[in-house]
């Protein structure tokens, strides 16, 4: 076991460490310069060339990626006697521990530093950090809708197989796994906080804190969170009703269930206490890799709702160039979908020995 979980640990690092070069080399190429969009309009030639240097755009490729992966290791170096050079560390923008010294430079430890925001010159931690929990919130409501939803009618469609709820639920499967996010988000946003406003008491645009009606603070809004939650997991909904379906069906036909039948037990409490044990396991194995998906998919719905969560700092980093802030965004979500599959490989490699050979 200790074998395979170093394995998955280590094609983890390596999949991390190719979607740092991908994300680092494809926003080094883009043809917008950083330098002038933190200047704007009041750009000039010798500010603009100060600006490249102090980030270091002026050096090689090559430098500027080893330099970033220095930003990124926990373990890095720091030059002790040039607090102007790109390479190492910036006492401004790091909190470090002193691992070893050296007549010229040490070793440190330190959290990983996304640099900073060209627009508004925060951390870009700091910009994610307030972004991140509400699409993790916004996530887990969406997949605990799927779960008790789907369940709910995955085991009347196997119960009622081959009647019209079990046919309507399949097509209503289906369609769901087949609108993408983002149309489902504008049906959803019309329809329900547009059309019928007056009988929901739904917004179109809302996010999890609003200023009450006199503007004297914050207040949580909770009812914002229930179209993009709805929109959000609709896809893994409609694959919790059709795993849950098969899934009772396959352990209706099992010979303890006939057996249980046989001796005249309920058909509430063979479904219940029979089958449902049995049957959910592959359920929830299934459901736990949607919570990632469901973090990475979640830009476009935040956005049309106005969700101002990961996929609002994105779009908006997108649309002014501020390339660190979309850099560090999207490291971040991928490194919880490596880990997310890493414990989920861990977990498959426990619950069955066969995983471990693969």
């Amino acid at each position: 076991m200790t074998k395979f979980i170093i394995k998955r640990i280590l094609y983890g690092f390596l999949v991390m460490l190719g979607v740092i070069t991908l994300v680092f080399f494809l926003f080094t190429i883009l043809p917008s310069d950083p330098a002038r969009m933190m200047m704007g309009q009041r750009s000039d030639l010798a500010t603009e060339e100060a600006i490249r240097k102090e980030m270091g755009l002026d050096l090689p490729v090559g430098v500027q990626f080893l330099a970033y992966l220095n930003d990124l290791s926990p373990i890095s170096w720091y030059r002790t006697n040039d607090p102007e050079s790109f390479w190492f560390l910036d006492d401004n923008d790091y909190d470090y521990v002193s691992i070893a010294s050296f007549a010229t430079s040490s070793l440190v430890l330190k959290k990983p530093y996304l640099r900073r925001s060209y627009q508004t010159k925060r951390p870009v931690t700091e910009i994610i950090a307030e972004a991140f929990p509400k699409t993790l919130l916004l996530a887990v409501v969406a997949i605990f809708f799927a779960i008790i939803v789907g369940i709910t009618i995955g085991i009347f469609c196997a119960i009622f197989k081959g009647t019209w709820f079990d046919k309507v639920a399949l097509f209503f499967s289906v369609l769901g796994m087949s609108v993408p996010s983002f149309f489902a988000a504008i049906l959803f946003a019309w329809v329900f906080a547009f059309l019928l406003a007056d009988y929901t008491g739904l917004s179109m645009f809302g996010s999890l804190y609003s200023v009450d009606d006199y503007g004297m603070g914050l207040h949580i809004d909770l009812k914002n969170l229930i179209l993009p939650a709805i929109t959000l997991g609709i896809r893994p909904l409609a694959l919790v009703v059709e795993l849950t379906k098969n899934s009772v069906l396959d352990v209706l036909s099992q010979d303890y269930i006939r057996t249980a039948r046989a001796k005249g037990l309920p058909y509430r409490t063979i479904i219940v206490k029979h089958t449902l044990k049995n049957a959910l396991n592959p359920v929830v194995t299934a459901i736990s890799g949607w919570l990632a998906s469901l973090l990475a998919g979640a830009v476009f719905v935040e956005y049309i709702f106005d969700w101002k969560g990961m996929g609002v700092v994105i779009v908006d980093a997108l649309n002014f160039y501020d390339f660190p802030v979309v850099m560090g965004s999207l490291l971040y979500v991928s490194i919880i979908l490596v880990l997310i599959n890493i414990i989920n490989d861990i977990i498959y490699g426990w619950l069955d020995p066969r995983v471990k050979t693969q």
